[in-house]
């Protein structure tokens, strides 16, 4: 009876499926998300958190390869529920898997190439003060996903009125010569760590 039926009125294997897909490549990253959020929101006590981390030159790579690695774990959780842990039944569910492992490269990539820059650009204002100065400089991050730290220690400055970051590692900032100096800015303790260089001031 059930053959009789249209394809369209028919249940289908992969039904909610996709949308565990979904679930479990999003999960790993769930350490990037309250990244931004805080990023977002401002909050020092989150950033406060994230700041050692953000010293670490590697740590975005870290977590890379810990998300690939919740990929995994979840792909073989899944395989195993549904008795399907073996060469056979990767091929039989090689969709899943290439909607868990896509989903997990592309989010990073959505992280590196537009979340983390976007977060680095919150609290661009533009702002026109008297005696105000550009310097531009490029910094040695590892990743964008580092420029946050850098735009968070140069608006912390008084006297710098605004930052703009721009890949791979470019920063303008806009500052009251008045108040704080180039070799100011250039001191800070981040860039003990990542160096700046001078491109134009």
């Amino acid at each position: 009876m059930e053959n009789e039926l249209p394809d369209c009125c028919k249940k289908k294997e992969n039904d909610g499926k996709v949308a565990k897909g979904i679930f479990y490549g999003i999960i790993p990253h769930i350490g990037c998300i309250l990244f931004v959020i805080a990023s977002i929101l401002g909050s020092t006590v989150l950033m406060q958190f994230f700041k050692p981390l953000l010293m670490d030159k590697n740590i975005f790579y870290y977590m890379i390869a810990i998300s690939l690695g919740f990929a995994t774990l979840s792909s073989v959780l899944y395989l195993r529920k549904n008795k399907m842990l073996s060469l056979e039944g990767v091929k039989k569910k090689k969709k899943y898997l290439m909607t868990m492992y896509g989903l997990t490269v592309g989010i990073n990539l959505l992280f590196f190439f537009f979340i983390f820059p976007l977060t680095a650009n919150i609290g661009v204002t533009g702002e026109v003060i008297t005696g105000n100065s550009l310097l531009k400089i490029s910094v040695a991050i590892p990743c964008s996903g580092h420029a946050s730290l850098i735009s968070g220690e140069l608006k912390s400055l008084e006297g710098v009125s605004s930052v703009e970051f721009s890949l791979p590692n470019k920063f303008a900032v806009n500052y009251d010569s008045a108040r704080v100096s180039k070799g100011e800015i250039l001191a800070l303790e981040v860039f003990k760590k990542y160096p700046a260089k001078v491109l134009e001031e």
